[in-house]
């Protein structure tokens, strides 16, 4: 069965990115009644390390080594995470900008689930080759500073371009966009932008 994944990457329960992302997912569910959503906390999640130990069951999997009961059952770990992504057909990422860039728990999120032979391949003939071309993306995302869709200030958003760069290694170019900021600026100002936001959540809700 497809579904829709929200992958929601702020901790905060007065999150600016996590309340865009319910109007989205609210609109889209009014025009799309029979799509399940799931959601993907990445601060519930149990996402294990990618430290050594991890590396090494990678490896012993992949190279068909003599994997230890171990190792086989941390690497099904991360596969059966990397499943509950690439099963979605519509992907929905909600994030805040943190110091500008991405909150560490959602990037471990992605360094898990990102995983050869299950959503890219790499071979001498071809390279590298996204293994999810066809799913839908958004990205809604906030920020403290004003960085909009269209970058103005590219240099300093390393919330936006590495989310879109990940979404296209695995194949997805099918990706809208939506931010609000500044939210850190006069209450009106943030009432504004934080209104323009939802209208345009709910514009592209629609067609997603």
């Amino acid at each position: 069965m497809t579904y829709l994944l929200h992958i929601q990457a702020s901790p905060s329960a007065t999150s600016r990115s996590t309340e865009l992302a319910r109007t989205f997912l609210a609109e889209h569910q009014r025009h799309h009644p029979g799509l399940p959503v799931k959601t993907a906390d990445v601060w519930q999640l149990d996402l294990p390390e990618f430290d050594d130990t991890m590396i090494a069951a990678k490896f012993a999997v992949l190279r068909e080594q003599a994997a230890t009961p171990a190792q086989q059952a941390l690497w099904a770990r991360a596969v059966a995470l990397s499943h509950a992504f690439n099963g979605a057909t519509k992907v929905v990422v909600s994030t805040p900008m943190w110091n500008f860039g991405l909150p560490y728990r959602l990037k471990h999120y992605m360094d898990v689930v990102t995983l050869p032979g299950q959503n890219w391949r790499w071979s001498r003939d071809t390279g590298y080759e996204g293994l999810l071309a066809g799913r839908k993306a958004a990205l809604i995302c906030s920020s403290a500073g004003d960085y909009p869709v269209e970058p103005v200030d590219a240099g300093s958003d390393f919330q936006k371009p590495p989310l879109r760069r990940w979404l296209r290694f695995l194949g997805i170019t099918d990706v809208v966009e939506v931010t609000s900021g500044p939210t850190l600026a006069p209450p009106d100002s943030v009432a504004r932008s934080m209104d323009l936001a939802h209208a345009e959540c709910r514009r592209l809700a629609a067609a997603f």
